[in-house]
């Protein structure tokens, strides 16, 4: 009895494939399929509904309906049975549809004397496309193998849908995917603008052939690609040389085990029996499952949903040999699309990148760094662009607004270009500015620094004018590797760093991990508030040999040269001390061994928790000089997650009682005579660095690019009519002192 049904199965489905070859329009195609559902299952009634707009579902054809209700009959996400089943993801399955909750009478399609209803979802790898539906006179319940079976005749309707099955030339017609402009609205990861063209990090597997004729052939297709896959993992996890026991080792082998997992293999089986191929089979449990796991709370479920992912991606390659390895080039001028994409990856495309899109990531995520460290607009949260954008797609991205424009209208390409040329024109002007000092009209003189992680922004220390690198991040070193550095390779890396700045001052920050920063062999810690949680200085106080085996590489890296160190997030005099004292023990013992020693050596602290601003005054006496880490510090006083989009930006840097506090900093360190200076998105930011510098900073780090637009507003400023500006704002109860400044600047002349 199996065997007949498999059979009738394997015979819809082929019918299905000879429809998508035969000519004629999509139109034609859909009614066609319909009739053949409907008569293979021995039911009344087949619809087919797909989506409009993200929002809309259509009925584009039925059998058994009035047919005057095809691309009339429109319901909403979540409307009624059919939107149910689209905004699940799941089956419905009822023998009595007017009983349901949520069901919705369509008096134009003449369904009321089919009661029996069975509704499955039309989807591809995440990607919802629409509802298959069946119903029936009689009042039942439909079998699992007939949902079973109905489900696999929707993974061939989702194939044959990304294939341009359906489309047409009818106004009724849907509109044609991957053809018209579309405007993606994400968030600024990294300021700038830049067009191109599209360049998929993963591109979208075509699968041209859902159907299998020949089950035994396909399931050894599938067999020999599984065991392909599971000899990579193997490989891959080995390579990673994590060694040793502890959490990392837990997560990787639960990746393994999931590759190796015999219920995978089997339900895939099963879909191959009924007339999938290979192919087709992996991605419908992938679908399936991502239906499942991509709603759910449990952090743990939705770290196995991208497990699947990237097995069934990386078996899917195999099957069809649409690696990455495909001999594909990089078009001119390419954009980034992905998901989510780690540093390292990132690093592997360098510069030649113009711009990155993710569909996730966070302000603070390593692909933002990187971004930052290469000077490239980055985008974030730009929801289902993956699945939207094919290679080679011309793409605009505005970093500074968070917007994209895919396949962009002429109009809105030239008033693009028209931003860009402004944005050139202005880079021109700043280099003029390069030799000269940021010296105000009133004969302030501020001192200019640029904030670096990797090699490759230090030839920006000379273009961009810095006077010296007022914040290395020495953690995008170990975020970039699979494994913990060794201690020569940190000792080169930090000599090459201090070569490069060629005498020019370089202010290294100690391993700043946790948080939003989670090395790639770490198990993240489960914390309800990591970003006051387990993280920089308070791991290294508690992990000593990595704090200690990075203060020995500075040391032998600066060999006879001046050492800066900085220890992030101090909180408490006594964590700094205590990490002050780890240094100087590492400093006697290499003393000891016998190597050279710094020439000089200044020891700081990062002050990012407001807490640190009510020290002792023997804290700012104890240290050469401190850095207002301005991201974190915002986020802690205003109580306002930098990473939550609902509320990061309802506080600004220039409210009054921020820029109290950040002046009481300035005149603790004055007393204590300890260098200051201010480092985070804010010192590049011209308004925000010219109010800094009217308060007392004399020193700002910034990323390169920022260093222009700073010194050319600081010159043309005299600092103590803003100082005035801003006091006079303040004794009249000003609670944000951005209009005040904004509107002063505003009557200054050249």
């Amino acid at each position: 009895m199996a065997d007949r049904k498999d059979s009738e199965s394997r015979k819809l489905l082929r019918r299905l494939r000879d429809t998508l070859a035969a000519p004629g329009g999509g139109q034609d195609r859909l009614d066609s399929i319909t009739h053949q559902i409907a008569d293979s299952m021995g039911t009344q009634v087949c619809s087919i509904y797909l989506f409009r707009d993200p929002a809309t579902l259509e009925l584009c054809a039925t059998e058994g309906l009035r047919a005057e209700s095809v691309h009339k009959t429109r319901l909403r996400l979540g409307e009624g049975l059919v939107g149910r089943v689209a905004r699940t993801g799941r089956h419905v399955n009822t023998a009595d549809a007017p009983s349901e909750p949520g069901f919705r009478f369509m008096p134009e399609t003449g369904e009321e004397v089919f009661p029996s209803f069975l509704g499955v979802p039309i989807q591809r790898v995440g990607e919802k496309l629409g509802v298959l539906v069946v119903q029936s006179r009689d009042s039942r319940l439909f079998t699992e193998d007939e949902v079973y079976g109905l489900e696999v005749v929707a993974m061939v309707l989702a194939e044959m849908a990304e294939l341009g099955a359906f489309l047409g030339g009818s106004e009724d017609s849907l509109p044609p995917a991957h053809r018209f402009p579309t405007m993606f609205r994400g968030a600024t990861g990294q300021e700038g603008a830049a067009e191109g063209r599209v360049w998929l990090h993963d591109p979208r597997v075509v699968i041209s052939n859902p159907v299998g004729d020949d089950p035994k052939r396909e399931k050894k297709r599938l067999i020999e690609g599984v065991n392909t896959l599971r000899q990579t993992v193997d490989a891959l996890l080995a390579d990673a040389d994590m060694g040793g026991e502890g959490d990392h080792a837990q997560v990787f082998e639960s990746y393994r085990m999931f590759a190796h997992s015999r219920g995978w293999l089997r339900r895939m089986e099963e879909d191959i029996d009924l007339g999938l191929s290979a192919e087709a089979a992996v991605e419908k449990e992938q679908s399936v499952a991502r239906a499942r796991l991509e709603n759910a709370s449990d952090p743990y479920l939705r770290d196995r949903l991208h497990d699947l992912d990237d097995l069934s991606n990386r078996l899917l390659r195999i099957l069809t040999g649409q690696g990455s390895d495909t001999g594909a080039e990089l078009p001119e001028n390419p954009i980034l699309i992905a998901r989510n994409i780690g540093p390292a990856e990132l690093l592997e495309y360098g510069r030649k990148l113009r711009g990155v899109v993710l569909e996730e990531g966070s302000v603070g995520s390593h692909a933002a760094i990187v971004a930052r460290s290469l000077a490239i607009p980055l985008v974030i949260h730009a929801t289902r662009i993956t699945t939207e954008a094919l290679n080679g797609d011309p793409i605009l991205v505005d970093g500074d607004m968070g917007l994209v424009h895919l396949r962009p209208e002429e109009p809105v390409a030239a008033a693009f270009r028209d931003k860009i040329a402004m944005q050139a024109e202005a880079l021109k002007r700043y280099a003029d500015l390069r030799e000269l000092p940021a010296t105000a009209r009133c004969g302030t003189r501020i001192n200019l620094m640029m904030n670096a992680g990797l090699m490759a922004d230090l030839p920006s220390l000379v273009g961009s004018g810095a006077e010296g690198v007022g914040l290395f991040r020495t953690e995008l070193q170990f975020l970039i590797r699979s494994h913990v550095p060794r201690r020569g390779e940190l000792a080169s890396i930090y000599a090459r760093v201090l070569d490069s700045a060629n005498g020019l001052p370089v202010i290294f920050r100690t391993l700043d991990i946790g948080s939003d920063k989670v090395l790639p062999y770490m198990k993240p810690q489960d914390e309800p508030n990591p970003a006051m949680g387990w993280r920089a200085i308070r791991v290294g106080l508690d992990k000593r040999g990595v704090l200690r085996m990075q203060l020995q590489a500075f040391i032998r890296a600066a060999a006879g040269r001046p050492l800066h160190v900085m220890f992030p997030f101090i909180a408490e005099m006594s964590e700094f001390e205590e990490a002050r004292r780890a240094l100087l023990l590492e400093m006697a013992r290499e003393q000891r061994l016998g190597h050279e020693m710094p020439s000089d050596i200044r020891v700081g602290a990062m002050l990012e928790t407001p807490s640190l601003a009510f020290a002792p005054r023997k804290f700012f006496e104890m240290c050469d000089f401190i850095s207002i880490g301005g991201n974190d510090l915002k986020q802690f006083f205003f109580a306002a997650d930098r990473e939550n989009e609902r509320v990061r930006r309802r506080y600004d840097t220039l409210d009054t009682s921020f820029l109290s506090l950040i002046e009481q900093i300035v005149n603790r360190c004055a007393e204590a005579d300890t260098p200051l200076s201010f480092c985070g998105e804010d010192a590049g930011r011209p308004i925000e660095a010219l109010t800094l510098a009217a308060l007392g900073l004399r020193r700002l780090s910034m990323r390169p690019a920022s260093i222009g637009p700073v010194k050319h507003l600081i010159r043309r400023t005299d600092l103590g009519q803003l100082r005035q500006v801003i006091d006079e704002a303040r004794s009249a109860g000003a609670t944000n002192l951005r209009p005040a400044v904004a509107e002063w600047l505003a009557t200054q002349q050249e």
